[in-house]
C-alpha cells in the first residue's frame, strides 16, 4: 500500500455517486476552489460506518458554511449504496443523507489514496482534508473499530483555512476566535508571554 504525502495534490477521480437518492457522475476536480473532507469507510451495511456517515451528513451544512464539501467513499457499488440509503436509520440503514456516497467498486480510488486493504478489498477508515488548490493537508487512518469525530474534522478544516488566510499557525486545541501564532521569533515569544 502506497500512502500519500501531505501537500501532495490529491488524486483526481470520476465515479458514480448516490446523491439525493439518485445516481450522478462525480469528479474530484469539480470541487477545486473549495475544501473537501474525503471520508473513506470500510463497508455498507456495517456497524460503526452508519454512525459516522449519519453524523457527517447531519453536520454537512456547517461544513458548507465554511466552504467545505464532504464526500464519503467505500468499495461498494452505487446500487449497494442506494439500498443502504433506502434502509431506515432505525434498522441500521442510512436513511436520507446530505452528502454524496461515492462508488469505488474497482477499488481504484481507495488504492490511489493508499487506503485499500488489498487482502479484504475494503477501504480503511481514513479521512483526508484537501484544500482549495487540491493539496492534501491532513490524513487520518483509524482502526476499523473506532469512529471519527465530526467536531475534530470541522475544527481541523477551520484551522487550515485560518492558517491559509492569515499565515499564522494554530496551537493545540485552537478553535475559531482563539489565539494563533505568527511564524517568527517575536510572534512565538508574544504567544507564550500571553498564554494563560
Amino acid at each position: 500500500m502506497r500512502m500519500l504525502n501531505l501537500n501532495q495534490i490529491a488524486p483526481d477521480f470520476t465515479t458514480l455517486a448516490v446523491v439525493a437518492g439518485g445516481f450522478r457522475n462525480f469528479s474530484m476536480s469539480d470541487l477545486r476552489g473549495r475544501y473537501v473532507l474525503l471520508v473513506f469507510y470500510p463497508a455498507d451495511f456495517s456497524f460503526v460506518c452508519p454512525t459516522e456517515l449519519q453524523s457527517f451528513s447531519d453536520r454537512a451544512p456547517e461544513f458548507r458554511n465554511v466552504g467545505c464539501e464532504i464526500l464519503a467513499c467505500s468499495t461498494d457499488s452505487q446500487f449497494v449504496h442506494l439500498a443502504w440509503m433506502n434502509t431506515p436509520r432505525k434498522s441500521g440503514g442510512l436513511g436520507e443523507l446530505d452528502i454524496p456516497l461515492l462508488a469505488d467498486k474497482s477499488m481504484k480510488i481507495a488504492r490511489d489514496y493508499g487506503v485499500l486493504d488489498e487482502e479484504t478489498g475494503l477501504a480503511l477508515r481514513a479521512l483526508f482534508i484537501i484544500d482549495r488548490e487540491g493539496r492534501i493537508r491532513q490524513i487520518t487512518v483509524n482502526d476499523v473499530g473506532v469512529g471519527r469525530s465530526v467536531d475534530e474534522a470541522l475544527r481541523l478544516v477551520q484551522a487550515f483555512q485560518f492558517s491559509d488566510e492569515f499565515g499564522e499557525v494554530c496551537p493545540a486545541n485552537w478553535r475559531p476566535g482563539g489565539r494563533a501564532m505568527k511564524t517568527d521569533a517575536s510572534g512565538k515569544e508574544e504567544y507564550f508571554r500571553n498564554a494563560t
